[in-house]
């Protein structure tokens, strides 16, 4: 989708944006004596993109300066009179690229697609992408040759004419010294409020499961707006409900979430989605097909289509979510290993005592997954194949070479490099670290609600992944974290006024399995035949077609785990994008607007 283009015509850029999408808000374009910028998105806060524009072209007005990046959801372009600028907010939900040749870059979008040329594919980041679900929205690579990624939080510098200049992180903003109480629980609803706070607009929706992490928000936002000035703000709860199943198991702590959200503000309107009939993998070629990239995730895209629709229709501008709970407020088990590299033996077993109740599983399980294979992943990963011989999907982790995965394509292609570099961005030196940069990639829906931000008019938001919440929890030590037998402790502190006791005791949630064996029981023999009937000329060079078959076979008798899973439906996904690029068919751009016109 194309939300902003820009272009050099006569050696000076312009820059055009989509007229339906300004419209709605959803792109915002201020100028100055200084420059122009674009803005898909909002900078600063939701309720008032106008000024978080022009702040943000104020603040980058000087050359040579380096201010930090806002808090925000954001793809921008900056024009000035001597030099353009590239940006994505540290969240990088909304997607960037420049088409760039012999060090000048020709044409800028917020879609891939758009600049690129289907016959012209980049295999290295194929390979790059089938080494797990985190690789693909932080690196650069893209899959068409000669057109690459801003990442998120970078700034890429560009000559008025061009050529590229540079590319640096930028620093985002310095939070609040949070950390005043000493006090976990205080700190982190601190930090939640004002992450919500930034994120409410006129009509704001709710993702509400009766999970302790969606509760959260939503009671959040109630309260906020039952305290704030503005008459006119509406709170939407929006919820998908099921009635068979092990997820019916949900219905009564979903009723138990949207009556405390309401005793905070009563005018607040659940809309309960019927979900009995939905499966995973329905109309795959559409959702899977005609994405701007390949999605991973998109076998899980209808349900989230069907209730994002469901918005949609009551106008709403804003979506928060409860993603990113789990590795950013949660106990972060990685400080295991950081207690293992010091040779604090005695301390590193009596928490993982603490984890092992928490989770309920044995110590040996706990090391094994957060002392171990964070310190060589790719042999852990190989020594678990060699165990579990025998099945395509049996010991198949997030880093290997998926054996439906031609070893000649992977040699030709990076994949070893691609793996290893994929591993060192999941664990890194210090893994306790590099979880909270790696959480920032696992939000499902985002590729969605991108995909059909014009035609819904709003875009996903994620408190949880706030850069003040993540530092939050960055700063805390490892012992106000850890509370045996209660997973995120700090989370039921901070919010121990607000959630229902039912809600704030859960120690588990029912997961999405039903969804997912549903879809692969009813679509599976679809699947098997999308792979055997692919005529993309890349899928035969790539994959042992197969050998990918018997994995979707398995992945339908229940075999393998959610690692595995996920590398069959990162494949599955691949293919139909393939398949789908080749006859041509992509969403068509909206009405162009002209921002900056040639002299």
């Amino acid at each position: 989708m194309e939300a902003l283009r820009l272009e050099w015509c006569g050696g000076e850029a312009k820059l055009w944006t989509s007229g339906a999408m300004a419209r709605q808000g959803l792109v915002t374009t201020v100028s100055s004596p200084a420059g122009t910028v674009a803005v898909v998105g909002w900078a600063h806060s939701v309720h008032d993109r106008l000024a978080g524009a022009r702040a943000l072209l104020d603040a980058f007005d000087r050359p040579g300066g380096e201010p930090p990046l806002p808090a925000g959801d954001f793809a921008a372009v900056l024009v000035y009179r001597d030099r353009v600028l590239l940006m994505r907010d540290a969240q990088a939900r909304i997607p960037l690229f420049f088409r760039e040749s012999g060090g000048r870059v020709s044409a800028v979008s917020t879609s891939a697609r758009g600049l690129g040329r289907a016959a012209e594919l980049e295999r290295r980041y194929f390979c790059r992408y089938l080494t797990g679900n985190m690789a693909q929205p932080h690196t650069r690579l893209t899959p068409f040759a000669g057109v690459y990624r801003v990442l998120g939080g970078e700034v890429v510098e560009l000559s008025v004419t061009g050529p590229l200049r540079g590319r640096r992180a930028g620093d985002p903003a310095a939070p609040p010294d949070v950390l005043q109480s000493g006090v976990a629980g205080h700190d982190l609803r601190r930090a939640l409020e004002q992450a919500v706070t930034r994120r409410l607009g006129r009509t704001t929706a709710c993702h509400v499961s009766g999970g302790t992490d969606s509760t959260s928000i939503a009671l959040l936002a109630a309260r906020l707006l039952a305290e704030g000035d503005g008459p006119d703000a509406d709170l939407i709860l929006l919820a998908g409900r099921f009635d068979g199943g092990e997820l019916a198991g949900e219905r009564p702590y979903l009723r138990e979430a949207v009556d405390a959200v309401r005793r905070l503000a009563p005018a607040a309107r659940p809309v309960i989605v019927e979900a009995d009939d939905v499966a995973d993998f329905d109309d795959f070629e559409h959702h899977a097909g005609d994405s701007d990239e390949p999605h991973a995730h998109a076998f899980r895209a209808p349900f989230w289509s069907r209730l994002h629709a469901v918005a949609a229709e009551l106008g709403c501008d804003i979506l928060l979510t409860g993603c990113g709970a789990d590795p950013v407020v949660d106990s972060n088990p990685l400080h295991l290993h950081r207690l293992a590299r010091s040779g604090r033996l005695r301390e590193l077993t009596r928490q993982a005592r603490a984890y092992a109740a928490t989770s309920e599983r044995g110590i040996r399980e706990v090391v094994g997954s957060h002392v171990v294979r964070p310190a060589l992943p790719l042999a852990a990963e190989r020594f678990a194949r060699l165990v579990h011989r025998g099945t395509v999907l049996g010991g198949l982790g997030n880093f290997t070479r998926p054996p439906w995965l031609r070893p000649g394509f992977a040699r030709a292609h990076g994949y070893r490099a691609a793996s290893i570099a994929e591993s060192r961005f999941a664990f890194g030196s210090r893994p306790e670290q590099a979880l909270y940069d790696a959480a920032n990639y696992l939000a499902a829906p985002d590729p969605l609600s991108w995909r059909y931000a014009q035609q819904n008019g709003f875009f996903l938001s994620h408190p949880f992944l706030d850069p003040e919440v993540v530092a939050t929890m960055r700063r805390l030590p490892a012992e106000a974290t850890i509370r045996a037998g209660r997973s995120k402790a700090v989370l039921r502190e901070a919010m121990a006024d607000l959630l229902p006791p039912r809600i704030s005791g859960r120690t588990a949630k029912i997961p999405f399995n039903d969804l997912y064996v549903r879809g692969l029981r009813a679509h599976g023999d679809e699947l098997v035949d999308l792979c055997r009937s692919a005529r993309h000329p890349l899928v035969g060079e790539m994959f042992d077609v197969d050998t990918l078959c018997r994995a979707v076979r398995e992945a339908q008798w229940g075999m393998g785990d959610s690692y595995a899973w996920d590398r069959v439906n990162c494949s599955l996904a691949l293919v139909m994008w393939l398949e789908r690029l080749g006859d041509g068919r992509s969403a068509e751009p909206g009405a162009a607007v002209p921002v900056t016109a040639c002299s």
